[in-house]
Formats: structure tokens, sequence, C-alpha cells
């Protein structure tokens, strides 16, 4: 779909939250962006409705671009969450383009992380609190488990919250706050 200005909130932002959004900035007089649109439809379209795609051109819609730090076209962003959590620019092989969606649809590194810690047993709190939707409290907890914990569990506590800050995306504001925290934390 072309989203524009006016109806990127709603198409990509919004829609975000029920499945990945994933925005192709392009401009009709880019040659690798008519390379890489068709491979995009096709990759998107054989995931049977797993991933959306949205379409900006960037002449049309100058403010978007700048909004989201374009430099380069084509950019293509994935929005999750109503937030950018991950990215490339220029004509990707299909190859290329299908791992990136499959990082989108398939279970994310805090999605698997979590399914351990629940088989395990381990940090029934930070569960619970990622389960209920309360990201908050679970990175509250998981700060506070790094200092008592040994070399090992701090790296499962740090490869946790960064598995986290990339679900939520690197500019939500809970991982801007809380990658501050495990940054003082660890050093």
């Amino acid at each position: 779909m072309d989203v524009s200005t006016d109806t990127f909130e709603h198409e990509v932002v919004e829609r975000s939250h029920a499945l990945p959004v994933v925005v192709d900035f392009w401009a009709e007089w880019c040659g690798p962006c008519r390379v890489l649109g068709p491979v995009l439809e096709r990759e998107v379209t054989s995931r049977e409705g797993q991933v959306a795609l949205a379409k900006v051109d960037v002449d049309a819609n100058q403010e978007l671009a700048l909004r989201f730090g374009v430099q380069g076209i084509p950019a293509v962003k994935a929005f999750r969450n109503g937030h950018v959590v991950d990215e490339f620019v220029g004509a990707l092989p299909a190859q290329r383009v299908a791992e990136f969606l499959e990082r989108l649809t398939g279970p994310s590194e805090a999605e698997r992380l979590v399914d351990e810690l629940r088989i395990e047993g381990e940090w029934p709190d930070v569960v619970e609190a990622i389960d209920s939707g309360d990201l908050e409290r679970a990175l509250e907890l998981l700060v506070e488990k790094l200092s008592e914990a040994d070399e090992n569990a701090r790296d499962r506590v740090r490869g946790l919250m960064v598995a986290l800050f990339a679900d939520l995306g690197l500019e939500h504001p809970l991982s801007l706050r809380y990658r501050r925290r495990l940054a003082t934390a660890l050093y």
C-alpha cells in the first residue's frame, strides 16, 4: 500500500501494534528502488499476512523521509509496536530480504530467551512481568538482578535486556532509559 504523511500514523504506526509493518522509502527515479520493490512485494506476499508492506515516495513525502532519517534510498524500515525495530539501506538480494523478514515474523531473540527462562523456571518475576506486558517492571527487575549476579548471570541479564530493547525499538523511551541504566550497572 502507498502511504503518505496523512496516512502514515494509521497505516504504519498504529497497524504495527497488530503485525510488523515494513516501510519501503523509495522514489520513481531511483533504479535500485525499482529493483528492490518487486523483491519486497514478493517476499511479503509469501508470508501470507504475517507482515504488511507500506511504500513511501520520498519526493512526495519529504517530511516522512526527514522524520525517519532517510539519507539514501531505497531505505527499508521495519516497525513493530509503533517503533522502528530493524532497517537496511540499498537493494538487497532476495535471500537477504527474506532473512530480514524472517527476523520480523519469527520468534524474536527476546521471546526465545524468555521461553528459556520459563522452561528453566528462572526469574519467574521477570517472566511474569513480560507476559503481562509490563516491560518497564521487567527491565527494572533485570537491573536489580545485576547487583547480585555472577558473571554468567550478568551476561544473561544483559542479553535479555538488549533483546528487549531490540523488540521495543532502539528509540523507544524505555530502551533509551534502561540502556543508560544497564551501561551504568555493568561499567
